[in-house]
């Protein structure tokens, strides 16, 4: 039997939650589960530590993967395009450097 949605999800934010700023995340995945871990790269710091790690299955991350591409067309629709050097793979390498 199909699951009907209920209407509008209620989503709480407990008050401990601290926002988490990130500027890298390693993507590894298995058959049934992707693992995104955020860290924040600075300059000058020799290693980075993972702040938030989410596991998704494949489903959710490919529902997120679309999700974020709608939200970035309402903000460049708004704000215009963003900016992405094009340095083809070596991209990440340049902006952080090799992950060991």
């Amino acid at each position: 039997m199909p699951i009907q949605p209920s209407g509008e999800l209620k989503i709480e934010l407990p008050a401990s939650l601290d926002a988490y700023y990130a500027n890298f995340v390693i993507i590894q995945h298995s058959p049934s589960e992707f693992v995104l871990d955020f860290a924040r790269v600075l300059p000058n710091m020799p290693s980075v530590r993972v702040g938030a790690r989410i596991l998704c299955t494949p489903m959710h991350a490919k529902l997120l993967l679309r999700a974020l591409q709608e939200n970035i067309e309402r903000y460049e629709a708004q704000f215009g395009p963003i900016y992405v050097p094009q340095q083809g793979d070596a991209l990440a390498g340049q902006l952080f450097g090799k992950v060991s």
